[in-house]
């Protein structure tokens, strides 16, 4: 009997009451499934906590469905509508392009390409398995081909063409690098010569018909899932066309130079620097040429890249879009999986705000697919800000096997579990933020439309064996359904939608333990309920930490780039620090003026996942303006010195109180954590010299601190400073000092008026 596997993702992450949503599955070894809808209260198994538990909701859509196996289009690459077969070329023609391999010899790929891998014909200007530049032609019986001498190089800028001249069936490839001391790997001073130029007569002509015209990838063709693109180019492509003539070598060299296509010939011309706004560039690349045979990006190809002709004097482009005309195209890239629904439903108004996810079973087989429902007409006083941003940063992260520093970081050898082996396997379901796409190039774009393995409630990291993301964030929202308390649920994808109108209604505010990816809308919106009397409660670590950005149309995919500094897993390339999606400089907000301390009180100081360490209380805490939060808590008792997180609730990604970086200067230091082992180092972004003593043992600012602070307007932040303490609201059934201290503070924060002690906010010097 075959194993069965279900995967599955909805349209949207976050839904009202009476919106539409669509599931999209795919199942292999049964045709049917049984489809439940249930409301998640508590995703962490481990045993010193409640474990799993999940509320049955009745729902008319609760039944039994046919489904099917479905397949995914991984690649970025760019089709272009074509309807009155403008390129199905009769006569004569010169294709041309500006490329950067960077990984020329993974396997055939596609640059220019009107060509058919079933059919084996029409024609095609690529990479062939050598990693040689090569074209080649078929009629649908024969093939044939003209390929250079010399290997391409990668990480190097060429200008390639091939003139075909069908009278005599003599094509010219041109290989030539366009290489200055900014724009690739190796400098122009070195004696390497990369041109080839050769000459070759075809003894096949190429057969076109009714094939799509392709800029970066192959049209194919599977018996079981029907015509897909295959030989994915890996690299940028810059300013590329197509003339109705064979070119000459010294036509080709004055393209090569820079000079405009040759007008009078032109069929197309796809000029790759036209569309930049302030607001970054679009999927579309414009064709300059007669047809308007504009191309469409699949997959999101990269924009705002660097082209051949980059000089290295500006880094945005922004300021000169001119040298902005690389589009990076991948081969294991993924946005959308376009998957048929298996379910279209509307969200009954008896689902109140919450945590959901479709349950779909057959068999032994299992899998959740989560959804938010935030409420239509707001009317709790509490909301969880479920960080939706940061689940998708971390979406089908493959750490525990790629990232070669996981062990040392956390001290531990890899838990995995088979789907975490699954998700290595398969490498069809798209990448993290933190992972690299098969050229070694990291990634910079996630997407919720598509099959995520961590984003499920049960779901344990591999690298600690502890929930991390939306499982660890149920961890709260357990500990809220278990106090009873009238809350309800939006995301960071609300939050960037509607700004501050998505928050304003609450009197608190609850962050999940890890939101460390925000867009500048979302920091404003934050910033200004807070200035408004809102209230803050940040029980996580690691938070407003990367520059994130959104397109309205499409919020299910996220942007990040990695810049200059911080604790990241990549890097992007000299003068690609800007998004595409926004036009904005990405890397850490603290570089850009915005350190989270401003906001919250607390920034990213460090991180360890050997052992969570419990708090201290420290002198603050005494004060009568903020006594109040330890009520019931004794004086000798060390808080939170246990956990589902590695023992204790100051642990993981802790957080600091810095007022050089903006902590307000009122703020106090309720509890701190010490003692963390040397695993734990200093984050690099506040290191302007490496040098001996910046370990656990030896660092005072190796610490999670726990702050409060009041803001305008009976406003107030509270902060855990570590991402564990949210883990240790659930140990022995939710009865514990963690517990205890977040009630005091969630009881206080949710009421009108005034805030406890607020008469001493002034008088530093009343103690208890």
């Amino acid at each position: 009997m075959a194993e069965i596997k279900i995967t599955g993702y909805a349209d949207q992450i976050s839904v009202k009451q009476g919106d539409t949503i669509s599931f999209m599955t795919s199942v292999e070894g049964t045709a049917s499934v049984q489809a439940d809808f249930v409301r998640l209260i508590h995703g962490d198994e481990h045993p010193d906590g409640p474990g799993f538990i999940e509320r049955e909701m009745a729902c008319d859509a609760n039944k039994k469905y046919r489904v099917k196996k479905q397949y995914v289009q991984t690649g970025s690459f760019l089709t272009i509508e074509d309807n009155n077969q403008i390129l199905d070329l009769s006569g004569s023609f010169t294709l041309y392009a500006f490329i950067f391999p960077t990984a020329p010899h993974l396997h055939r790929q596609g640059i220019l390409m009107r060509w058919s891998i079933q059919d084996q014909k029409g024609y095609a200007l690529g990479i062939n398995d050598e990693g040689k530049l090569e074209f080649w032609t078929g009629n649908g019986k024969k093939t044939d081909k003209v390929y250079a001498e010399a290997p391409l190089s990668h990480l190097m800028w060429y200008f390639v063409a091939v003139s075909y001249d069908r009278a005599t069936g003599e094509a010219v490839l041109f290989q030539e690098p366009v290489v200055n001391s900014y724009n690739s790997l190796l400098s122009p001073m070195l004696p390497l010569d990369y041109a080839c130029h050769v000459r070759e007569k075809l003894r096949v002509e190429p057969v076109g018909g009714d094939i799509p015209f392709l800029i970066a990838g192959s049209n194919d063709y599977n018996e079981g899932r029907g015509p897909f693109v295959s030989q994915v180019y890996n690299g940028k492509i810059d300013r590329c066309g197509i003339q109705d003539r064979a070119l000459s070598r010294d036509e080709l060299a004055q393209i090569c130079n820079g000079e405009k296509p040759f007008q009078d010939s032109l069929i197309t011309h796809w000029d790759t620097t036209i569309g930049y706004t302030d607001q970054g560039i679009g999927d579309e690349v414009m064709d300059t040429g007669p047809h308007q045979l504009h191309g469409q990006g699949i997959n999101r190809p990269i924009r705002c890249m660097t082209g051949y002709n980059w000089n290295g004097k500006d880094d945005s482009f922004r300021i000169a879009p001119e040298q902005y005309g690389g589009v990076h195209f991948h081969d294991d890239a993924l946005i959308d999986c376009k998957w048929e629904p298996m379910l279209t439903t509307t969200i009954p108004d008896s689902f109140k705000s919450g945590c959901y996810a479709l349950r779909v079973r057959a068999g032994d087989a299992e899998d959740h697919i989560p959804f938010v429902v935030r409420a239509a007409k707001p009317k709790a006083k509490i909301a969880m800000l479920m960080p939706t941003a940061s689940y998708l940063a971390y979406a089908n992260e493959r750490l525990a096997f790629e990232f070669h520093t996981a062990q040392s970081i956390t001290a531990h050898t890899p838990v995995l579990t088979k789907y975490d082996v699954e998700l290595y396997k398969k490498d069809d379901y798209g990448l993290s933020t933190y992972d690299y796409f098969n050229d070694g190039m990291g990634c910079c774009y996630s997407s919720y439309r598509r099959p995520i393995f961590n984003l499920r409630p049960k779901h344990r990291t591999a690298p600690i064996a502890i929930p991390w993301g939306f499982p660890a964030d149920l961890s709260i929202v357990g500990w809220l359904e278990h106090s009873e308390y009238d809350f309800e649920v939006i995301t960071d994808e609300d939050l960037h939608r509607d700004g501050l109108a998505a928050i304003e209604p609450y009197n608190v505010i609850i962050n999940g333990a890890h939101p460390e990816y925000y867009s500048e809308k979302m920091l404003d919106a934050v910033e200004s309920y807070l200035a408004t009397g809102g209230r803050l409660m940040y029980i996580g670590g690691n938070g407003y930490y990367w520059v994130t950005s959104f397109r309205d149309d499409e919020p299910w995919c996220m942007e990040v780039r990695k810049g200059e500094s911080g604790s990241r897993a990549w890097q992007a390339r000299p003068g690609e620090y800007y998004h595409a999606t926004s036009g904005e400089r990405g890397g850490l907000w603290k570089n850009r003026g915005r350190p989270p301390q401003k906001l919250t009180g607390v920034g990213f100081t460090s991180e360890g996942m050997d052992k969570s360490m419990p708090y201290l209380r420290m002198p603050d805490s005494y004060h009568k303006n903020a006594s109040w939060i330890f009520d019931g808590i004794s004086d000798e008792e060390p808080i939170g010195d246990f956990g589902l997180a590695l023992g204790g609730a100051a642990g993981i990604e802790t957080d600091r109180y810095e007022l050089m970086l903006g902590t307000p200067p009122h703020t106090k230091i309720l509890a701190s954590s010490e003692m963390f082992s040397d695993y734990w180092m200093h984050v690099q972004e506040e290191i302007l010299y490496n040098y001996p003593g910046l370990r656990g043992s030896e660092d005072y600012q190796i610490r999670a601190d726990m702050i409060y602070f009041t803001t305008r307007n009976n406003g107030a932040v509270f902060c855990s400073g570590s991402i564990a303490f949210g883990h240790a609201l659930p140990y022995n059934n939710f009865d514990n000092n963690i517990s205890t201290l977040m009630a005091n503070v969630v009881n206080a924060f949710e009421k009108d008026g005034e805030l406890p002690g607020m008469q001493y906010i002034a008088k530093e010097k009343h103690w208890e």
